[in-house]
């Protein structure tokens, strides 16, 4: 028997080959090898994926903030390119980064732009003056501000959950990875997350890079407390993630409950689309 092949919309992926990096002090190392360097190729995987909308950001990773800051152009074009795709741009609140942020934020209200990308894994703090100007601009153009989450550090959920707590009452923040890891979706799952939306923060997530437990679990607590189906969304972070995993795990925590068409299509419709 054929499966049918579920619609999905992908609220995370990245667009632009990274140089290689001699990361934890190795060798010069690639490993995002699905990474895509051109708007044709980065076309060609959703049609074979059957993905029809796509929130697409800058790759990133090495410690040089240029290689981030030189793909905002990229994915610009790829969003006036083809309706599929929206953008996300690439800014920083550090003081080094704050020309090329300003730079950025010059093109908040171009066509395609939906969402304003920072990450402190490459430095900065939820306290630097930098993310004022980015919340303000997301405030005055209706953007999500998009933000990696992972253990420990200035990325830790305890950290990143600040924002939401200043911001999230007129801003809507995206919280990448949903904690980004054991304690993260445990202090989320187990009353922070439901406790924000309660409170009216325009707080969302996706589950890419989630520990096993944890789609099961918060389709679980959706279920149980009647809340937030509206807030998850489905995202590959290719090439960091891998698509076909993503999507299996999460079809499998979704399947016959009220996130179902949801966390696929319909929330991404609504905040990206």
């Amino acid at each position: 028997m054929t499966r049918t092949r579920t619609r999905t919309s992908d609220a995370h992926r990245h667009l632009g080959v990274l140089p290689a990096f001699p990361f934890y002090g190795g060798p010069p190392v690639s490993p995002d090898v699905t990474a895509r360097a051109t708007i044709d190729d980065l076309i060609k995987d959703l049609d074979r994926e059957g993905t029809e909308r796509a929130l697409i950001l800058p790759n990133y990773g090495v410690p040089d903030p240029d290689v981030a800051f030189g793909f905002n152009d990229l994915v610009l074009e790829a969003a006036q390119r083809d309706d599929r795709i929206r953008c996300g741009l690439w800014v920083s609140a550090r003081e080094s980064d704050r020309e090329r942020t300003a730079a950025a934020l010059k093109n908040v209200a171009e066509p395609g732009v939906r969402a304003l990308k920072i990450s402190f894994l490459l430095g900065g703090s939820i306290d630097d003056p930098g993310l004022d100007p980015i919340f303000a601009a997301a405030r005055e153009h209706d953007l999500v501000v998009h933000v990696h989450t992972s253990p420990g550090a200035a990325s830790d959920i305890d950290q990143v959950g600040r924002l939401v707590d200043r911001h999230g009452d007129d801003v809507k923040i995206h919280l990448v990875h949903f904690g980004g890891g054991m304690s993260g979706h445990i202090k989320l799952i187990g009353g922070r997350f439901f406790d924000w939306i309660a409170a009216g923060k325009q707080v969302y997530t996706d589950l890419s890079w989630a520990i096993g437990f944890a789609p099961r679990w918060l389709a679980q607590e959706i279920d149980h407390r009647g809340l937030g189906a509206d807030r998850v969304l489905f995202a590959s972070d290719e090439p960091w993630g891998d698509h076909a995993g993503e999507l299996a795990r999460l079809q499998a925590a979704a399947a016959g409950r009220e996130l179902g068409e949801a966390v696929f299509t319909t929330n991404f419709d609504r905040l990206y689309g």
